[in-house]
């Protein structure tokens, strides 16, 4: 296999690790400044299940908030769990949108996208269109993971290698240095902050790093494997060993350790 099909999503796999995935979410939402407008329009770009996407309502309670997904899959819980009116008199919906095409059609307050852009090739290229898109004094805020060279992503990478899947799985490449970030988007008149942080994950449960995984960065290699159980069942119990040695359990828990990059970009008035 060559090159690297859509990959399927499951909610329910993505949603057991929940409460860690989202903390990093909180705590991109802490740096936004004020928004210009109020009630604000908001934007959330590869929204998923719509469970971050929901945290943006209690921020911003009036807010006019869409959530945009590629996976019908995720749409489809986002719009029974969190589609609505929001108690603060704002507006919860989705739609379906591709983020490597997606264009603002309207003026945004804010554009914000939470671990997605690292599924999007070439990416830096959209930060052009959005910050265009936004009022004068509005954001773009992201955050994307930076562990494509830590242990879970190299073993998964040389696995996908000899299973004859190369080309199945995103590289180091995937996203660029927090330096890289703050050049594009200071670049392109944006007062701009750029921080990188490494999360210590207590996982609990058996073979946790692997059922994280399962949720998001093995997605295209379960894709891959979905029509050929035997060869599926072969990868994960060689990927489940090596992920044991790579990450020992301790008497509280198993530790992941968990890099992520953070840019907040305001549009100057």
């Amino acid at each position: 296999m060559s090159a690297a099909a859509a990959p399927t999503w499951d909610p329910a796999q993505y949603l057991r690790h929940a409460g860690h995935r989202a903390r990093p979410f909180t705590d991109l939402l802490a740096h936004v400044p004020d928004l210009p407008q109020a009630p604000p329009r908001i934007a959330d770009l590869g929204c998923g299940p719509g469970n971050v996407t929901a945290l943006l309502a209690r921020r911003w309670p009036t807010a006019h908030i869409t959530g945009y997904d590629n996976s019908a899959e995720m749409l489809d819980k986002a719009h029974v769990e969190h589609e609505g009116p929001t108690p603060g008199g704002g507006r919860l919906d989705f739609a379906h949108a591709d983020v490597r095409t997606w264009t603002p059609g309207e003026p945004y307050d804010l554009i914000v996208s939470n671990a997605t852009l690292q599924w999007v090739p070439g990416h830096v290229e959209r930060f052009r269109e959005w910050v265009k898109g936004l009022r004068p004094g509005g954001t773009f805020a992201f955050q994307v993971p930076g562990n494509f060279d830590a242990p879970s992503h190299r073993l998964m990478r040389d696995l996908a290698d000899r299973h004859g899947l190369t080309g199945a799985l995103r590289h180091d490449d995937a996203v660029h240095t927090p330096a890289g970030y703050l050049e594009a988007l200071t670049g392109l008149g944006c007062a701009a902050d750029v921080w990188e942080t490494t999360y210590i994950h207590l996982l609990t449960g058996e073979d946790p790093v692997l059922d994280w995984v399962k949720g998001t960065g093995l997605r295209p290699v379960l894709t891959a494997l979905a029509d050929d159980p035997e060869a599926r069942e072969a990868f994960l119990t060689e990927y489940r060993t090596a992920l044991r040695e790579a990450y020992p359990p301790t008497a509280h828990g198993t530790p992941f350790p968990f890099r992520r990059i953070f840019a907040v970009a305001r549009k100057e008035g």
